[in-house]
């Protein structure tokens, strides 16, 4: 019992002793921790006191540059402003001498304002004592003065103005001549054609002489029925293996020329042959017409051409005019007037165009009343032409007023196709009757003594009288010639007129 006792008194006693050094133990871990957080703290305020000085440190060094930059800049303003109020200062002591100066001169300038005035006067009166004075002298009152004054300065005026208008003129004259020479001249030399004039005759060879006896037949009978259906002259004379087709009917000279090949090509010749071969080959002739028109229009490079304005244009190739081939003319048209176009920045295809057609109304004159003008004007607004295209139809002779350059193109182009030389043929009559025309026309204006056609019609002169007729008025006489000789004659190429004023002093010795 007492050994069981012993045992259990040394636990208590060991567990109370344990926990008696345990509690010392812990105690003095709790001390440690106390000091050694005593001594955190006391380091961290340590360090926050070392922060906050050097941050005051720092906020007292940014202040005082502050403070400096603000001395600095208050300085230079204040020496700015002290600048400013210099100038202003000086400004404004100049300022007061311009106005003590302007002060000045408002006062000279009143006086001599009432001395002008007083002098005013003073002339004012001397004026109308002379005005009264020439007023005694010449018999006339200041109106009527003034009345004659007038009409001698208007009768200048007019003089001087007619010179200066003659002046500029001539030179607006001279140098559109010298444009127009070079413009003119290039599209000359750029074409060149190859025939002139249009023959009346065409030439059959044949395959040997015993063929003209064919052709003429037993007594003529042959030749006569081949010359009544085609309305041709048939000329069997001694060149060998060949007869001669004559008429001026372009188109019948070619049916003619057509039939009497297949004629001579089939060999058989007689009246009943003839009337069928010669009836066929007209029927025929309308595709050759239009494939003439159709070739007319791809060599000028017009596309776009109605066909039946096509057939129109081929029937240009059998008409002639002043012995020239009216097709090769209108070919010969459009292609100056392309390279005229050209040259001035117009519409070159436009201008092909219209040269082309120009002519075409001479394909329809038979059938249609008017000039060939107005019939190709109507050709040329039925087939669906433009306004540009119909206008340079009409108006390439000036029948109606030109609303495009491309009117005047063609006007120009169509001229020097007609006029170059070798290019037409007119007979004697037509030729002296034109030239009277000319002369009857120069010598109806008032003032002319006589009036002189020569360089073959390219030129009138005219004498007219000097005491009638002075300088600036020859100058608009020649102009009023040359407008009435537009209107009321027809004519190739262009005329000249040229007024001679004369003035001659005779006096006799004796």
């Amino acid at each position: 019992m007492e050994w069981t006792i012993y045992p259990l008194i040394a636990a208590i006693v060991g567990f109370v002793v344990g926990w008696m050094v345990n509690d010392r133990v812990q105690g003095s871990r709790v001390a440690g921790a106390r000091a050694l957080a005593e001594q955190i703290v006391e380091d961290a305020r340590k360090e926050a006191e070392t922060i906050r000085e050097k941050a005051q440190l720092e906020a007292e060094n940014e202040w005082h540059k502050a403070r400096e930059r603000f001395e600095r800049e208050t300085a230079h303003r204040r020496a700015e402003m002290e600048r400013l109020e210099v100038r202003l200062l000086d400004q404004e002591r100049k300022l007061d001498r311009k106005v003590d100066l302007l002060s000045r001169k408002e006062g000279e300038l009143k006086e001599r304002e009432r001395v002008v005035q007083a002098k005013d006067a003073q002339l004012s009166e001397l004026i109308r004592e002379q005005v009264s004075q020439l007023e005694r002298i010449s018999g006339m009152t200041a109106e009527e003065a003034k009345a004659l004054l007038m009409a001698n300065l208007e009768q200048r005026a007019k003089q001087e103005a007619a010179y200066k208008a003659k002046e500029i003129k001539d030179r607006a004259i001279a140098e559109a001549e010298r444009e127009a020479r070079e413009i003119i001249g290039m599209a000359i030399q750029r074409y060149a054609a190859e025939q002139a004039v249009e023959s009346t005759v065409s030439v059959i060879s044949l395959p040997s002489n015993d063929m003209k006896g064919r052709i003429i037949g037993r007594e003529g009978r042959n030749i006569r029925a081949f010359e009544t259906a085609t309305g041709v002259d048939v000329i069997v004379d001694d060149t060998p293996e060949a007869v001669i087709l004559s008429g001026f009917d372009s188109l019948r000279r070619e049916i003619a020329r057509i039939a009497l090949e297949r004629l001579i090509a089939d060999g058989r010749i007689h009246p009943a042959r003839i009337e069928e071969v010669v009836k066929k080959t007209r029927q025929d002739m309308d595709k050759i017409i239009q494939e003439a028109g159709e070739q007319a229009a791809y060599e000028v490079g017009v596309h776009g051409l109605q066909p039946r304005l096509l057939y129109y244009l081929g029937r240009l190739k059998f008409r002639t005019s002043f012995g020239q081939n009216v097709l090769q003319h209108s070919k010969e048209v459009a292609w100056l007037a392309g390279i005229m176009a050209g040259e001035l920045g117009l519409d070159e295809a436009m201008a092909k165009r219209a040269g082309l057609l120009h002519d075409i109304g001479k394909a329809a004159d038979h059938e249609m009343e008017g000039s060939h003008t107005q019939i190709g004007m109507e050709l040329a607004r039925r087939y669906g032409e433009g306004p540009v295209v119909q206008n340079a139809v009409a108006g390439h002779h000036e029948g109606v007023p030109p609303t495009s350059v491309i009117t005047m193109l063609v006007a120009a182009a169509d001229a020097i196709s007609g006029a170059r030389p070798g290019a037409r043929r007119e007979t004697l009559e037509s030729y002296v009757r034109r030239l009277e025309k000319l002369e009857e026309l120069a010598d109806s204006f008032q003032g002319v003594e006589k009036a002189y056609a020569i360089q073959a019609g390219r030129e009138i002169r005219v004498m007219v009288r000097c005491d009638q007729v002075d300088d600036a008025q020859a100058e608009q006489l020649a102009s009023d010639i040359a407008e009435k000789v537009q209107r009321e004659v027809e004519y190739p190429g262009q005329i000249k007129v040229t007024v001679i004023r004369e003035k001659r002093a005779v006096a006799y010795a004796k």
